[in-house]
Formats: structure tokens, sequence, C-alpha cells
């Protein structure tokens, strides 16, 4: 009987030692995976920082150009109105809506200060021109971060066993992801 006891035990404490370490495999997961989600939220913290930045820009350089270019107005209008939806637009999904219309609005800006050579040699607008790229840039890094942390967490959520906790932990993989930034084509000087 004795022996049988001792097999018992040795059965229990195995099972017990097999528990704990199916627990620490959880907890140590869904640690990560707080951490993984957390940086994906600060990196589109940053995204977001940069998109207002860049939205800051864009009356200074449309009261420029307007300095220049009165007959433009549905342009400007369009700015105005692409803005207005950037800063008021909720949630990153609408946001990146939102910057897209910004984006084609500016553009239209960009591409009048090639009939209005004066404007390009304004020093204002040449300060404001080179603030703006900067910032683009900004949200280029800012996006190429975003999209790295959330690559990171997908995949830490994807792979096994982290797949399991994910789904006990009610952790699931995240789609939305920015496209690169289009590049622009620089003012002809």
């Amino acid at each position: 009987m004795a022996r049988g006891l001792w097999i018992a035990l040795g059965v229990v404490g195995v099972l017990v030692l097999a528990v704990l370490m199916v627990f620490a495999s959880y907890v140590s997961a869904k640690n990560q995976m707080v951490a993984n989600d957390q940086a994906v939220k600060a990196a589109w913290s940053e995204v977001d920082v940069q998109l207002e930045r860049r939205a800051d820009l864009i009356p200074n350089l449309v009261e420029t150009v307007k300095g220049f270019t009165k007959e433009e107005s549905t342009v400007f209008g369009d700015i105005a109105n692409a803005r207005a939806g950037m800063l008021n637009a909720q949630g990153p999904q609408a946001k990146i809506e939102a910057n897209g219309k910004l984006d084609s609005a500016l553009g239209r800006l960009l591409l009048l200060t090639e009939n209005y050579p004066q404007l390009r040699s304004s020093d204002q607008f040449m300060r404001l021109q080179d603030e703006l790229s900067g910032t683009e840039n900004r949200i280029s890094v800012a996006r190429k971060r975003y999209n790295d942390a959330l690559q990171n967490y997908n995949t830490f959520v994807l792979q096994f066993p982290n797949s399991i906790w994910a789904g006990i932990a009610a952790s699931s993989r995240t789609t939305l992801s920015l496209p690169p930034a289009r590049p622009r084509k620089p003012c002809p000087m």
C-alpha cells in the first residue's frame, strides 16, 4: 500500500507541476500580448500627433497661397473641408480615411504653385513647404513604426501556443495597418 501511495503522490505532483507550467505559459503570453498591444497604441498615437501637426500647418500654407491666388477658392474649400474632417475623425480607421482626403486636397494645392512662379519665390511659402516636407517625413517614420509594432503584435498572437492563449484571453489579431506614404514630387523651383 505504501508503494501505491507514493505512486499516486508522484502522479499528482507531476500533474500539479504540469498545470503550473501551463498557467505560467498563459500568464507570460498574456503579459506579452498586453505589452505588444500597448506598443501598437503608442505607435498609433505618434502617427496621430504627426497627422495633427500637419493639419495645423495647412492653414498657414493656405493663407500664404491665397495671397497669390485669389481665384482658386474651390481648392481652398476642399482643403478646409478635408482638414475639418481630419480633425473631427474619431478612431484610427476614420483618421486614415480623412487623411487620404486631406492628402488629395493638399496635392491639388501644391500643384497650384506650378502656375504661380512668384509664389515659389516667397520665403514664407518656402519655409512652410519645408516644414510640411519635414512633417511628411515624420509621418512616414511614425507609420513605419506603427506598422512594425502591429506586425510584432500580430506575429506574436498567431504563433503557437500564443494563438491558444490569445483565444482564451480574447486578444485578437489587429488588421488595421497604414498604407505607406505616397511619394510626392517636389515643386519645381
